[in-house]
């Protein structure tokens, strides 16, 4: 029996999106939580304060962090090599927070307030030119869950994966319709041609069962 909200549940989730988890952000697998399809020991970035507070909410018994879903390790932050990059786009197609900009053939660059240190634009670059290095400390509230994550960037972190999650599904939508109208435009045209040439062998027909004068 699940005592607490999915939202509850994804307050004592980091926000890295780093999919570690076995999921594809935060609020999924904190939903999974919820649905118990997971367990709540598989968030190797939320450490030991996140296991705390899970258990507690959930009214469980401690665990520790499964080591098959990673371990616990001080947060970095991703850094582009700007000379290196060939501006392929798939840092930034990785990236679950927006946290990289660029374009097409132009220069990437990280904006390092707003990465959660996933490392999953790390495995795409082809020219490897990022890399990591540690995020500087911060002085964080006594009470706060994590010395490694302030409240407002967890906050910023799961704004903008919502908001990338909608906007992914957008599209996917969007593209599901094109290829609809496209199949449809095809049918019709295929349909055209149908009718056009059984009015052809009509016309055939037609002119072959005339009398000849």
């Amino acid at each position: 029996m699940v005592y607490a909200t999915v939202e509850q549940i994804d307050s004592w989730l980091p926000q890295t999106q780093c999919t570690q988890c076995g999921y594809p952000c935060c609020a999924d697998y904190a939903a999974a939580i919820f649905k118990g399809e997971a367990d709540f020991n598989q968030c190797p970035p939320g450490g030991s304060a996140t296991l705390r507070g899970l258990a507690h909410l959930l009214h469980a018994e401690a665990k520790a962090l499964n080591p098959r879903y990673g371990r616990h390790k001080p947060k970095v932050l991703a850094r582009i090599d700007e000379e290196i990059c060939i501006g392929c786009t798939l840092c930034i197609q990785a990236c679950p927070v927006d946290a990289i900009v660029g374009a097409a053939k132009l220069m990437h660059t990280v904006v390092a307030a707003d990465c959660t240190g996933c490392e999953l634009c790390l495995p795409p670059c082809p020219v490897d030119c990022i890399d990591t290095y540690p995020a500087p400390q911060q002085r964080q509230a006594s009470t706060w869950r994590w010395p490694e994550y302030s409240p407002d960037q967890t906050e910023r972190a799961r704004a903008q994966s919502r908001a990338r999650q909608s906007r992914l599904k957008q599209i996917k939508r969007s593209r599901s319709l094109q290829k609809k109208h496209l199949a449809l435009k095809r049918s019709g045209a295929r349909e055209q041609i149908r009718q056009e040439i059984k009015a052809a062998v009509g016309r055939t027909r037609s002119r072959r069962r005339m009398p000849t004068l």
